[in-house]
């Protein structure tokens, strides 16, 4: 029976010991966190998207406590309603961030770049750009596997069976970029929404000299810098053969959109112009 109760004694006392140590171990060595992190990571919506550029609002919430300002890394799904509450979190003042969307800049559709062979490999972009240009011969286009569809959390991109290019939903893309990472040939870009969600951009990044480019696609852009002469802003340059218009830059008065010969600067959510009637347009309907 001694024996027993030595046991026992002996085992609470190695167990008090233990505690002790564990104890003493723990508030040494522990790591105090800042109570803020928690009340920004509550703040955030928990898509964990990335858009932030860092692994999950987790990361992006120690980011910003840390920092102790909003300037860098934000939240574009939560948008500026989320930092103006993340902001008075850490006591900063919230400066609005001008709004992004997901914008396309591959013209190739069907009818535009006609197919000159079948893919019938892995129903993925990442792969197929790995072993061919594309069933249309244009290396820099849209390969329509859906990449960017799997990538967005938001349901804001589909691929539209009747032209075979990406089509994004103004009202669900949060401007993650989730897709814009996604695609191997780097045609999808975070644009500015602009003014009453309209836009206009270079629908092409093909860098080859116009004829090859035009032979493979309709819509491409040729590099002959129309648009660059007509553009009263200065928005657009011509760089690797295609035109690019700053969007910071870009006034949207459309010039160069009546001004490419090829149809590849596209201007989104625009009004039909206006007609104004003149002598010249005017028809005589009593002859």
């Amino acid at each position: 029976m001694s024996i027993l109760i030595y046991a026992v004694v002996a085992l609470t006392l190695i167990g008090v010991i233990a505690a002790a140590l564990l104890y003493f171990t723990a508030q040494k060595f522990k790591v105090e966190e800042d109570e803020r992190i928690g009340k920004v990571a509550a703040l955030l919506p928990g898509a964990n998207c990335g858009g932030c550029g860092l692994a999950g609002c987790r990361n992006l919430a120690e980011a910003i406590v840390k920092r102790g300002d909003i300037d860098g890394p934000s939240c574009p799904v939560g948008g500026n309603e989320v930092m103006t509450k993340i902001a008075s979190v850490i006591g900063v003042e919230a400066v609005a961030a001008v709004p992004k969307v997901a914008v396309v800049r591959c013209a190739g559709s069907f009818a535009a770049a006609k197919s000159k062979s079948q893919y019938d490999g892995i129903q993925s972009c990442a792969y197929a750009n790995s072993l061919f240009a594309g069933e249309s011969g244009c290396r820099y286009g849209c390969l329509g596997c859906g990449d960017c569809t799997r990538a967005c959390k938001f349901d804001a991109i589909s691929i539209d069976k009747t032209t075979g290019l990406p089509v994004v939903d103004d009202e669900k893309c949060t401007g993650c970029g989730a897709c814009a990472r996604a695609c191997p040939r780097s045609i999808i870009e975070l644009r500015n929404k602009g003014p009453k969600n309209r836009r206009v951009f270079v629908s092409c990044v093909n860098a080859e000299k116009g004829a090859v480019a035009k032979k493979n696609c309709d819509n491409a852009c040729i590099g002959c810098g129309k648009c660059v002469k007509v553009c009263p802003f200065e928005a657009i340059s011509l760089d690797k053969n295609h035109a690019y218009i700053d969007f910071n830059k870009c006034k949207m008065c459309r010039k160069c959109v009546e001004e490419c010969p090829t149809g590849a600067i596209h201007a989104v959510n625009f009004p039909p112009k206006k007609v104004v009637e003149t002598p010249q347009n005017v028809v005589n309907v009593e002859n």
